[in-house]
């Protein structure tokens, strides 16, 4: 063409030509490569004037400036792509068509090979068969020779035979020859293709069946095998074990899917398909998991976390193997009736003296040994108000009661507390009146008093054994005693020692030197030193034993009160122990336990709404709050300050309990303490060196207390102080508004004549208009006459100014009046 040329002649200009070219590519090593790269120059057409707007409106859309000649190529191009597109789809379904076939064919010749074989089999079996009846039987053959055909069926048979082989062979040769045509068409077929697969292995080059070499018999039926195998592959998958997976409570998806023997994810997805997206390591409940199972068609097994607490034996004992235990009483009163003296009269000894203020702040136990020679073991609990968790506790665990009431103080309402538990645990009672010896001493009184509260005593025609004590001069003591022993008579105790340990944690405390100790009324069984057992949410093993004497015993039977260490944290009183095989159920239940408390708690925090919230917030944003830290000698005292702050407060001021325990005071409490601005307090406690030094710099209040009331009577005082100061107002005169000035860099001022009681300057004013309250406030100036006064008399007059206010009138009357705070207190 002669575009090809340059404009000077000079030949070709530079450019890429159009059309396919070659560019050989460098790699590594030496290694290069030829690549076929096609490049086309864009050709700008310009219209003939006056031919342009003819032909657009005829041609397709986006053909503007493409020549008619071009167009007609493209166009042919298209037609031929859509002709070969076509032509391809039918030669696609042609190739699948005779697949199919050929399948057909093989399926067919793979079961007529089958039914040959078997056939065969069967012949062969029959002629076996037919051998050794033969041999077994010759003479009888031979007599059946002459009736059964036999000579004619083998030639039958043969020729049959040989029919049946001839017939295959002409098969097996014609379907040989029917293979090279079907070859070739298939050949004369793909040759209309690009050529795709040529140079590419076939099936049948594989299988060598256009050659001239035969498969051997072995090689045949090996591929009958696989091609059975792949047939039946489809429908029949190899068995599926069906297991029994243990369902517990919660269970992760991957410890799920190991239990089933199952990919994780293929749980995962029939989780997805169920509407739950969980990944492998989320927690899933029981009855999704159930489902789960289910539906990969294993067998479900649902089991219980709780499930860890059966090792602990709770069956019930052989009536042969019990025996008598002491009984257990519980004496119980109001404050200062006299319990512990009680006590000490029958145990010889002087408890009272060691406890602070002289009344009873923990709960104790004892044995004592009557001088009929029978044990009885005694608990002494607190008669205060405070310490009625204590009380219920040792109602629950006893066997009989003994109230104690003060003949010169009566029934009291610790005595009443104290008569409910009792009736609450179904035990017997025993009345004992004591302080008999004081002069003002009225036992008819007690009685009567009793009958109010549905405590009917024998002298009253009733059941309640009463006996009249004094625990000073030790009068009724042995009357007490074998009251006791005949109610315990009466109830018949028993219990088996020769079994695992079971019994009550009495009280609990954190020891200095010796660490939490426990201590425990055994209610059946035989608790030995190095048992391992679990006890509420702690578990131990028995370091020790020591009885209520301070003596140290290997062994603890059934109504024995002892100490017990060797415990990993401090209980909670009214715990149950219980002794367990060995170390790991100990420690899985009291993991169990301890998991289980944190979801009750995690449960209640949660089952608050957002409403609720905003109510109690609502409702608490006039309320002050006094927070403490409370650290105590025994889990009983802890429980029962906490419980007496509970009921300090009213509507406008609360004590909270930020934190309670059991120990001495630590870094940790302080720290609690100053972050939260609260004071701490100390029931028979100390805290030690670093906690004093930080408290110290940290300006945290530590107080001691060792005598309950002066500990309640404190925080109360304090509690009184959060209190706003109640506002009382004395009226202390009125003065009438006679006219009205205006007074340059003052304002209005009121000319006023005092018509009862007395004005003062820095008294609260109140204005009022046709006896309603228009105005209070402050007077801004008190003047008599020119000079500027503290008060004014009755029957005189003055000039008055108000703070911020000039709406006064004639006429007006104005109120004054003086305030006073005065202290409120719980």
């Amino acid at each position: 063409m002669s575009d090809s040329k340059g404009n000077d002649g000079k030949g070709k200009t530079l450019g890429l030509r159009s059309g396919p070219g070659t560019v050989r590519q460098s790699f590594s090593h030496g290694r290069s490569k030829s690549v076929v790269v096609e490049t086309k120059r864009k050709r700008v057409v310009v219209p003939k004037p006056g031919t342009g707007g003819a032909t657009t409106g005829q041609r397709p859309a986006g053909t503007g400036n493409v020549k008619d000649s071009e167009l007609e190529r493209r166009l042919k191009a298209l037609e031929a792509a859509k002709a070969e597109e076509a032509d391809r789809k039918a030669q696609i379904e042609a190739e699948a068509q005779a697949r199919a076939e050929e399948r057909e064919r093989r399926r067919a010749e793979i079961e007529e090979k089958e039914r040959e074989e078997a056939e065969r089999e069967e012949r062969k079996k029959r002629e076996e068969a037919e051998a050794v009846a033969i041999k077994k039987k010759p003479e009888t053959a031979k007599v059946a020779e002459p009736k059964k055909p036999e000579n004619d069926d083998p030639a039958a048979a043969q020729a049959a035979a040989a029919r049946v082989e001839s017939g295959r062979t002409h098969h097996v040769k014609t379907k040989e020859k029917e293979k090279p045509e079907e070859r070739k068409t298939a050949r004369a077929t793909r040759d209309g293709d690009d050529r795709r697969r040529s140079g590419k292995l076939t099936i049948n080059q594989a299988l060598g069946e256009d050659g001239g070499r035969q498969r051997s018999v072995a090689a045949m039926r090996r591929r009958q095998e696989r091609e059975k195998r792949k047939m039946m592959s489809g429908s029949s998958e190899r068995e599926k074990v069906i297991r029994d997976v243990q369902v517990p409570e919660a269970i992760t998806v991957q410890e799920l899917a190991n239990r089933m023997s199952e990919k994780v994810a293929a749980v995962v997805k029939s989780l997805m398909t169920n509407g739950i997206m969980a990944t492998q390591n989320q927690t899933i409940d029981a009855d999704t998991a159930e489902l789960i199972v289910e539906e990969f068609g294993h067998k479900v097994v649902r089991v219980s976390d709780a499930d860890v607490e059966d090792v602990i034996v709770t069956a019930n004992d052989d009536p042969k193997d019990l025996k008598p235990r002491a009984p257990v009483i519980t004496i119980m009163g109001h404050v200062d009736h006299g319990k512990t003296s009680l006590l000490d009269a029958i145990r010889d000894t002087s408890v009272t003296s060691g406890e602070a203020g002289g009344i009873t702040q923990h709960i104790g136990a004892y044995q004592v040994k009557t001088d009929s020679g029978s044990l009885l073991t005694f608990l002494d609990t607190p008669g205060h108000a405070a310490f009625t968790s204590m009380r219920a506790r040792g109602a629950q665990v006893t066997d009989i009661v003994v109230l104690v009431v003060a003949a010169d103080d009566s029934v009291m309402p610790q005595t009443i507390e104290a008569i409910n538990h009792a009736k609450a645990a179904g035990v017997p009672m025993i009345v004992a009146i004591n302080k008999c010896d004081k002069p003002a001493a009225n036992p008819d009184k007690v009685r009567t008093e009793l009958l109010q509260h549905e405590v009917i005593v024998e002298k009253m025609s009733g059941e309640v054994q009463d006996v009249e004590v004094s625990a000073i001069t030790g009068k009724g003591l042995d009357q007490l005693l074998e009251s006791i022993a005949l109610q315990a008579e009466i109830l018949e105790l028993h219990a088996n020692p020769n079994r695992a340990a079971e019994g009550a944690v009495i009280e609990a405390k954190l020891d200095v030197g010796r660490g939490p100790v426990a201590t425990v009324l055994i209610q059946n069984g035989t608790l030995k030193r190095g048992d391992i057992f679990v006890v509420g949410e702690q578990w131990g093993r028995v370091r020790a034993l020591i009885n209520d004497k301070g003596d140290r015993v290997d062994e603890a039977g059934p109504s024995v009160p002892v100490e017990v260490l060797g415990l990993n944290g401090t209980p909670e009183a009214g715990d149950v122990l219980n002794v367990v095989p060995d170390e790991a159920r100990a420690r899985e239940i009291s993991d169990y336990r301890v998991q289980l408390a944190k979801d009750k708690r995690a449960a209640a925090g949660a089952a608050t709404t957002l409403d609720q919230l905003l109510a109690q917030a609502k409702a608490n944003e006039n309320v002050k709050e006094l927070p403490i830290v409370v650290k105590a000698d025994v889990q009983g005292s802890a429980e029962a300050i906490v419980q007496a702050m509970e009921k300090v407060g009213n509507d406008e001021v609360r004590v909270r309990v930020l934190h309670y325990g059991v120990g001495a005071i630590t870094e940790s409490d302080v720290q609690l303490a100053e972050a939260s601005g609260a004071p701490i307090i100390g029931f028979n406690v100390r805290a030690n060196a670093p906690a004093r030094e930080s408290a110290n710099q940290k300006g945290v209040e530590i107080r001691y207390y060792s005598i309950i009331y002066d500990l309640v009577d404190d925080v109360k005082a304090a509690a009184s102080g959060l209190l706003s100061a109640e506002i009382k107002e004395t009226f202390i005169g009125y003065a009438e508004i006679k006219e009205v000035f205006k007074v340059s860099n003052v304002g209005k001022v009121a000319g006023c004549l005092v018509t009862e009681g007395v004005a003062r300057r820095e008294a609260g004013v109140r204005l009022l208009r046709d006896n309603v309250v228009i105005h209070e406030g402050k007077l801004k100036t008190l003047k008599r006459f020119k000079d500027e006064v503290k008060e004014v008399q009755s029957g005189q007059e003055c000039g008055m100014a108000f703070e911020n206010y000039e709406d006064i009138r004639e006429g007006d009357v104005i109120e004054i009046f003086e305030t006073e705070e005065i202290e409120r207190n719980l």
